[in-house]
């Protein structure tokens, strides 16, 4: 396509740059968009040679241009019906409601898919209108991206979601619920494009930590915070990464600092309340998360939070309020009908519990934590057969569930199935290792069946991790009596003893009387 003159951006040195960090070094004015998008692209995705785009971009900005000569229009407010008609209706682009897939917030997967979220159509838009010349700005409110062209005198929002249509700033402030009054606030600000950059890094990070890729979310997150300091969605989503890493003190900062920002984030009062859980400071978490359901007496997870809360200070009836409020807001929520049956069976009211797990199980038959729970009811009211039934449900779906395995073996142990308990306990051993009772309790199983050998190299495992288990001690010295090596069994019987074991005398009698 023959260019009748240059497009507005030619010459510009952002258009030669190679990466991110040479982008952050470039002026305002030096900035092209495009180019630093498809660098991200480039890095954070499959894609080899992202500059290909470029032509599509230039040829797609002349083909609006000579829509606009035709009309003898200039390139300003008037020429956004043109653009609109386009971009939306010719070209058919259009925007999803969900970012969790990475590509989609991607400006080559834009262009090939023609489907983008909010983010990712605006900095379609804002790139065509760069190269047009237009002074259009990226303006990012709570969960939200649009564009907005504003040359000083007239203003113009537009919808990229929406085929390009038009609203007030008020409809902006009210829908998303705009915090007023600080001047901190990034929000309903014209953006320059490095900012617009920056809330592609935030929403690419969140993207990532959905996808559990941490270490990526963790990269593009700090570079988001990095550009935009006063976005409070990055600073609560690199906050959520810190806390997932078990960095609580930066995590509490990051939350901080973005409630500073935005104090009526329901989601941020929430996060700081996990991270207040952690630390085991449960009256500063009972605080954020009724700061939450200030903001939102919706949030389903903020009231199963605040139960655990609660728990945590033995106030059961608080947390089977909050348990029973969000179940009436969602009858179908699985996970509170089986946390409410948690909460009862911490209470002793095991009965009510297995109503509550049997509902959650009606819900979802294969939830692992209803399954373990209805399992723990059983054994309180010693049905063994109910009990195992439970638990081995429970493992169908998640078959590496510590407190399940362990249970289980426990289970059989009382059964004096001892085979089967040496089954599940060696499970639980791989899934942890280090854990000195799962190892105790494999050795008595191994001692009953009496497997002495094995027994004793599996005591022996236990105080290696535990010295100061006296029970091991113990277990070692009536393995190695029958092993015959009395030497051992007098050596760890004494050793027993002066960590206060209780020793039957006839035992420590007939051990004494093999060695003098």
């Amino acid at each position: 396509m023959a260019r009748e003159r240059p497009l507005a951006n030619e010459g510009k040195r952002g258009l030669y740059v190679r990466s991110i960090d040479e982008v952050l070094l470039l002026n305002e004015d030096e900035i092209d968009l495009a180019t630093a998008a498809l660098i991200v692209s480039e890095r954070w995705s499959d894609l080899v040679h992202g500059r290909r785009y470029l032509s599509t971009l230039d040829n797609m900005t002349l083909e609006v241009q000579q829509r606009l000569d035709k009309k003898w229009l200039k390139p300003n407010y008037k020429s956004i019906p043109i653009i609109n008609r386009y971009l939306f209706h010719e070209l058919g682009f259009k925007s999803v409601t969900e970012a969790s897939d990475p590509d989609v917030l991607l400006l080559h997967t834009v262009l090939d898919r023609k489907r983008g979220y909010c983010l990712s159509l605006s900095i379609l838009y804002l790139a065509i209108g760069e190269r047009l010349g237009m002074p259009l700005y990226g303006v990012v409110v709570p969960g939200h991206f649009f564009v907005r062209y504003d040359n000083g005198y007239t203003k113009v929002n537009i919808e990229t979601t929406n085929l390009g249509a038009s609203y007030l700033d008020k409809h902006y402030i009210e829908k998303f619920k705009v915090p007023q009054g600080s001047d901190d606030s990034i929000y309903m600000k014209n953006l320059n494009k490095l900012q617009t950059l920056g809330c592609l890094f935030n929403n690419l990070g969140n993207a990532y930590n959905d996808l559990g890729n941490i270490e990526s979310a963790f990269l593009v997150l700090e570079r988001a915070v990095q550009i935009n300091p006063t976005l409070p969605e990055s600073r609560s989503n690199l906050g959520n990464i810190f806390l997932i890493k078990g960095d609580i003190e930066n995590a509490v900062r990051e939350y901080r600092i973005a409630l500073q920002i935005n104090p009526n984030d329901a989601k941020v009062h929430n996060n700081l309340g996990n991270a207040y859980i952690q630390q085991d400071w449960f009256d500063d978490a009972i605080f954020e998360y009724m700061q939450a359901l200030q903001f939102d007496p919706n949030f389903i997870d903020a009231h199963r939070n605040l139960a655990v809360a609660y728990c945590k200070e033995e106030k059961f009836e608080q947390a089977v309020a909050q348990l029973k409020q969000a179940i009436d807001l969602e009858q179908e929520d699985v996970d509170s009908h089986s946390q409410l049956g948690d909460v009862y069976n911490q209470m002793g009211e095991h009965r009510k519990a297995m109503l509550r797990y049997k509902a959650a199980l009606a819900i979802e038959p294969d939830h692992a934590q209803a399954n373990f729970g209805l399992g723990l009811c059983y054994k309180h009211l010693g049905l063994v057969e109910d009990e195992i039934l439970a638990y081995r449900r429970a493992l169908t779906s998640k078959p590496d569930m510590l407190p399940a395995l362990i249970n289980l073996g426990n289970a059989y142990f009382a059964v004096e199935n001892y085979d089967a308990a040496i089954r599940y306990y060696t499970k639980a051993a791989r899934v942890d290792p280090n854990d000195p009772w799962i190892q105790y309790n494999l050795a008595a199983a191994y001692s009953n069946k009496t497997d002495y050998s094995r027994a004793v190299a599996v005591y022996l495992r236990t105080v290696e991790l535990e010295p100061n288990m006296g029970e091991a001690h113990y277990g070692l010295a009536y393995g190695f009596y029958q092993l015959e090596k009395f030497d051992l069994a007098w050596k760890h019987i004494n050793i027993a003893k002066q960590l206060g074991v209780d020793i039957p005398q006839d035992h420590y009698e007939a051990i004494k009387n093999r060695i003098h």
